[in-house]
């Protein structure tokens, strides 16, 4: 035990950890306060004290923003799964407290832009019933089981699961209408423009080389093209201006309808694939969670 508490008490505080992940994801310090709903002062000092505390820098800081450097992308590797763990169990500790919680799994791109209004809809409807959203982008097929429900991308066969087909794959490109850029008469067209990568290792998701590949168009991503890891920066870096950005229909809908982005040609990736609410076929659902699945088929 006193070993125990000798390595726990070597461990950086919690509130560092939790302010470098959600800086890592948002991509500034700035976003990640809004996040956190604390200054960004404090986000400064909460990542000072963990580079202090783990003896390295964690971001290179550079006139145009921030990135990860080498020791913070393998810390985040690592440190990312541990959260998301911490955060089911503390998300099931309650749920067995409450009984009329329930739990949903997904990506952070689709918690951010399809699920969350849905959750805020649900809640005036039904404001007994709490839910609460596991958001990691290493969501899978075992983490989806431990919840009530999930939100799974792939071809709807798992061996644990059991799914319902909730979302097209619909893949289209977008930009700023302050943008000046040409309009693409073919696919290949757009090779040209400056297109905000989506660096997609950690997840299953599409790229700007597989969006040319439906099309039978063969692209090198240049060496020195704005990157991001996550949707929510592209679709964010292409609202800004930044460039050009893949965006799956359901996400960018509306934004396109409130006129922050526009369609750029009428190509768009479809494919077999999609996103799939699914639930454990080997435990029955709670009455909260089928109200809150039957709930959530009737907005699509």
């Amino acid at each position: 035990m006193a070993n125990v508490l000798r390595m726990l008490n070597s461990l950086p505080p919690i509130e560092t950890l939790v302010c470098f992940e959600a800086v890592a994801r948002c991509g500034s310090f700035t976003s990640a306060a809004r996040e956190l709903s604390i200054t960004q002062s404090a986000v400064s000092k909460q990542i000072k004290a963990l580079e202090e505390a783990l003896h390295c820098a964690l971001f290179d800081r550079h006139a145009r923003g921030i990135e990860l450097s080498h020791a913070g992308a393998g810390f985040l590797e690592e440190l990312e799964p541990l959260l998301y763990k911490l955060q089911r169990a503390v998300v099931k500790a309650r749920n067995e407290q409450y009984g009329q919680a329930v739990s949903i799994a997904c990506t952070l791109s689709i918690a951010h832009y399809w699920l969350f209004p849905r959750v805020v809809r649900f809640n005036q409807r039904y404001p007994e019933i709490t839910v609460s959203v596991v958001s990691t982008n290493s969501n899978n097929e075992h983490s989806c089981n431990e919840a009530d429900l999930g939100i799974l991308y792939g071809d709807g066969d798992w061996s644990l699961l059991d799914s319902i087909p909730l979302i097209p794959t619909v893949v289209y490109p977008v930009c700023s209408p302050e943008l000046q850029v040409p309009s693409p008469a073919t696919p290949s067209d757009l090779c040209a423009l400056p297109l905000i990568q989506l660096d997609s290792h950690e997840w299953d998701c599409i790229d700007w080389q597989d969006w040319f590949a439906y099309f039978n168009v063969d692209y090198q991503i240049p060496r020195k093209a704005i990157t991001f890891n996550q949707l929510t920066l592209t679709l964010n870096a292409a609202i800004e201006g930044l460039g050009v950005s893949l965006a799956w229909d359901s996400m960018a809908r509306p934004a396109i309808e409130a006129g922050k982005l526009k369609r750029l040609g009428e190509f768009q990736y479809e494919a077999q694939r999609g996103d799939h609410l699914v639930y454990s076929r080997h435990r029955p659902l709670s009455a909260q969670a089928s109200t809150f699945k039957d709930w959530l088929l009737t907005t699509v």
